[in-house]
């Protein structure tokens, strides 16, 4: 693992535990960090709301922020709550001298109510603060504050304020959808520094319905700082901590804490799990998604796949897009292996990345190259980019169980779907009579079904027992986890198994 990150948190304090230093520290911790504080207001607050606020002089800061760097190392500083000039000042100067690694910075700017927070001046001061920092994790008010802009209500009016951020500061921004509207609460690390085509790393997510998300902006900030001293990759840091974050949101309600916004579950991941028996983990994940199956089912591309009049044309851009899907899987199925506890997995999952490159892909090109498409099917489409990005920030999160959630409905939902598919079919077959390719009756009579190789390749037995390996080796994996490890697993599994009934539904949107 390496050194332990030693991070420091400058920031107001929260007495009900939920927010600034304490939320910090509970992140720092959580994130294998060793926190550190010094305080730069007092607070009387809890889950309902502040009623007192207590600023101490900025030379009692100076005075706490040298007592800690001249006798330890600070790998990686958050900033937080910085209540007036003076105070923001102050923090500036000591960073000059210090010049920390990692310094993260959240403009705490805008209430909630969206009541500003901080005099001009103060407002002012803290934007010279900015280029001072690594990172800047403002909410959606507080970077349309920063740059003076009316707040984003759009994800791509969002993502061009925090790159116009950037671009004055200097600093990497972190821009957060968290105060969208919808399902999808993606974010976005926006650094315009960075070379053409890598100045947006965008990781979906999907909204947690809680309304327990007291510090949820003070603990993704120190998580980050702390996750970052270790790895010096930010995309890969937001991923991993964008998955804890995730569970410390869905596990939130087992705290019981306050009588408004609670708090998050900072460690939800380090909870015992219960006992599970055999095959009880994956079958959870499986009732789970009851509802997005019988979607599937119901849909008007699996109905016309099943009846062999489905247009060549959508059927072309879906494979199209599954032989670009597949590349980005089979990344992510050596990642598996990577990860994988036994040499029997990791040869699975080894096995599975190079059946999508060598197998299926080839069986796509084939059929494509007998039926030419436009370019538009080729390109990339919006949710074939989703799905992979899931897949790789999954893959990123480095648990080897959430990984294995996460890939294995394209196994079990295709493995479903197909033997289905391939039932009917050889009733039919059975019903009009066995024909091999371009045997028919005169015209109205039976022919051949045009897509009944893709049909048999996932109702192929093969197929079938890799789907069981997978489903066991899910199931396992889920059996040994922590209770926050396992929501992590669940989360990850309904998101696959969304985004599959999003893929199969794509050509009737985009072909």
């Amino acid at each position: 693992m390496g050194r332990i990150p030693r991070v420091l948190s400058i920031a107001g304090s929260d007495p009900s535990g939920g927010a600034g230093i304490q939320a910090d520290l509970k992140s720092i911790a959580a994130m294998g960090g060793y926190g550190m504080s010094a305080i730069t207001a007092l607070t009387a607050q809890n889950t309902r709301g502040v009623t007192a606020v207590h600023t101490p002089p900025a030379g009692f800061l100076a005075a706490q922020l040298e007592a800690v760097s001249s006798d330890i190392a600070v790998d990686a500083v958050k900033i937080g709550m910085l209540a007036d000039a003076d105070v923001i000042r102050t923090v500036g100067a000591w960073l000059e001298r210090t010049r920390p690694g990692v310094v993260v910075l959240d403009p705490v700017m805008v209430a909630t109510s969206g009541d500003r927070l901080l005099a001009a001046e103060a407002e002012e001061a803290l934007r010279g603060l900015l280029s001072s920092a690594d990172l800047v994790t403002p909410n959606l008010p507080e970077l349309a504050a920063l740059v003076s802009e009316p707040e984003a209500e759009t994800w791509p009016v969002a993502l061009e304020q925090g790159l116009r951020l950037s671009e004055r500061t200097g600093a990497a921004v972190l821009v957060k959808g968290g105060h969208l509207e919808g399902a999808e609460c993606p974010d976005a690390l926006v650094d315009a520094a960075a070379p053409e085509g890598g100045r947006v790393v965008e990781i979906p997510g999907l909204r947690v319905d809680t309304p327990n998300t007291h510090g949820t902006g003070c603990s993704l900030s120190s998580a980050l700082a702390t996750v970052q001293a270790r790895t010096g990759d930010w995309g890969r840091s937001l991923a991993v901590v964008k998955q804890w974050l995730r569970g410390a949101l869905e596990a939130s309600a087992l705290l019981e804490v306050g009588g408004g916004h609670g708090p998050i579950h900072h460690f939800h991941h380090a909870e015992a799990a219960v006992p599970l028996a055999e095959g009880e983990f994956a079958g959870a994940l499986w009732d789970a998604t009851e509802k997005v199956r019988a979607e599937i089912d119901a849909l008007p591309f699996v109905a016309e796949l099943d009846a062999g009049t489905l247009a060549e044309r959508d059927f072309a851009y879906y494979l199209a897009q599954d032989a670009q899907y597949l590349n980005g899987y089979s990344r992510v199925l050596a990642r598996a292996s990577a990860l994988a506890p036994t040499e029997a997995e990791q040869a699975f999952w080894a096995e599975g990345a190079r059946v999508c490159l060598e197998v299926e892909a080839e069986l796509h090109r084939t059929w494509l190259s007998r039926h030419p498409q436009d370019g538009g099917s080729l390109a990339l489409g919006p949710v074939t980019k989703a799905y992979v990005d899931h897949l790789l920030a999954a893959s990123a999160s480095g648990s080897y169980a959430v990984l294995t959630a996460a890939v294995l409905p394209c196994y079990w939902i295709y493995a479903e779907v197909g033997a289905a598919l391939h039932a009917r079919l050889v009733s039919r077959r059975e019903a009009g009579g066995d024909r091999g390719a371009g045997e028919h009756r005169d015209a109205g009579e039976h022919r051949e079904h045009p897509y009944a190789d893709w049909i048999e390749t996932y109702a192929d037995e093969g197929f079938a027992e890799a789907t069981r390996r997978a489903v066991s080796y899910t199931d396992a994996a889920g059996r040994a986890a922590s209770a926050g490890e396992r929501q992590a697993m669940h989360a990850a599994f309904a998101a696959s198994a969304a985004y599959e009934r999003e893929f199969f539904d794509a050509p009737r949107r985009y072909a």
